[in-house]
């Protein structure tokens, strides 16, 4: 079977569990180390729809919120099978991957999924905390409503005050932010990457929690060691 992935963290799912399917892959695919067999079709907002075509796969595997629906569309039209996932929650995430690697690929489950399943159910929070959490810089832009990464945060204890905002990723002054009275801003190093030294001067006085973001944002075997990780950045920087 020929798959090619438009979204980074199913690439790393695909190939961590079945190495070999994966034909084309996003410039922006960074895990698993290996992927230099596959042919990279450029970017997950604008992908070459020419070249996913001529790798003739029998999968393209796209999610809703990272992929534009018109590219999804043009490779429907070249007759290719496009499996378009949802991911807005933990459970939604599980479900999704299953769908993917069991459902459409055929593969038994794959032990990490199993793993991450079993360290998410087993999450103890870091606490009751109030945050704001960052994706953007000029303009400011943060998580709002109705998000993965918010989710896995509310998990771990962590609140995202944008949680009730009407759109998904606001625009939001620094200012207001630094006035949200919050315990800490969350700070993860993609899509933006937030450094030490870019970011929490924004905010002085507030508590920056540096992240990774492949642990806040993948869904995929990241998962497994999420919870550790993400806790341990945040007990880190209160």
């Amino acid at each position: 079977m020929r798959v090619v992935s438009l979204v980074p963290s199913l690439t790393e799912a695909v190939a961590v569990s079945a190495p070999g399917l994966l034909a084309g892959v996003t410039d922006w695919c960074t895990h698993p180390a290996g992927l230099g067999e596959a042919r990279r079709i450029g970017g997950t907002k604008n992908p070459d729809v020419r070249a996913v075509v001529e790798l003739r796969p029998d999968l393209v595997i796209a999610n809703e919120e990272e992929n534009r629906a018109p590219d999804l569309a043009e490779l429907r039209a070249a007759g290719l099978e496009v499996l378009v996932t949802e991911i807005r929650d933990l459970p939604q995430a599980f479900s999704e991957l299953d769908r993917l690697l069991v459902g459409s690929l055929g593969l038994e489950r794959p032990r990490w999924l199993d793993r991450a399943e079993e360290a998410w159910a087993a999450v103890e929070p870091v606490g009751d905390l109030a945050a704001f959490v960052p994706v953007w810089r000029r303009p400011w832009m943060v998580l709002g409503r109705d998000t993965f990464a918010g989710d896995l945060l509310a998990r771990l204890g962590i609140r995202n005050v944008y949680a009730g905002h009407p759109e998904r990723y606001p625009k939001v002054p620094a200012a207001e932010l630094a006035g949200s009275g919050c315990d800490l801003v969350v700070l993860p190093d993609e899509p933006y990457r937030f450094t030490a030294d870019d970011g929490p001067e924004a905010f002085p006085g507030l508590p920056a929690a540096l992240v990774s973001g492949r642990h806040l944002t993948w869904y995929g075997p990241s998962l497994a060691e999420a919870p550790q990780v993400l806790a341990a950045a945040v007990r880190a920087a209160l």
